[in-house]
């Protein structure tokens, strides 16, 4: 068995069509993922699964086109693939809340760096599939554009730290 960590994006937690996360728990235990629990309303799970990463990743999907009436983004990771996440992280002296690893379903492109606009003070490091960044002054104020980013899904490191507990804890 492996531990995952599913990301969702773009997941609308109030409102109309809204994903509450017991809804989400229940279709990760119709899926056969085993130690179901959700961590703050924003999409993250962590389970257990003898399936595959894409397999996971494409079941979920489904489940969940299911559900919305539309696609909606999953990003899935291992425990260890999470706890390399924080390890990698290049601002590890930065604050935890001011610094998010967005993730992405293949490796930056390579005109990451130089595709972004808006840039003030904020500092960018790639990663496996990830790209980080720390906002200095915040996330409020930034116009900070990363055009490889739109298709993934931003955590801060406090709320991936946590992730990589609950999985290792599995």
């Amino acid at each position: 068995m492996t531990a995952f960590v599913a990301l969702l994006r773009a997941v609308n937690v109030g409102g109309t069509g809204k994903l509450p996360m017991s809804d989400l728990k229940e279709m990760c235990e119709a899926l056969g993922f085993g130690g179901v629990r959700t961590y703050i309303a924003s999409g993250n799970v962590v389970f257990t699964s003898r399936k595959s990463e894409a397999a996971v990743k494409s079941a979920l999907q489904q489940q969940l086109e299911a559900y919305a009436g539309k696609p909606v983004g999953v990003l899935v990771r291992s425990a260890t693939e999470l706890q390399a996440v924080l390890r990698d992280n290049p601002f590890p002296k930065a604050r935890a809340n001011r610094t998010v690893a967005v993730f992405l379903d293949d490796a930056p492109p390579a005109d990451t760096l130089a595709a972004i606009r808006g840039r003030k003070d904020e500092q960018i490091g790639l990663g496996t599939r990830e790209i980080y960044i720390h906002y200095g002054d915040g996330m409020a104020k930034s116009k900070l554009v990363v055009p490889a980013a739109k298709t993934g899904t931003a955590r801060n490191i406090n709320t991936v730290a946590a992730l990589a507990k609950m999985a290792a804890d599995l």
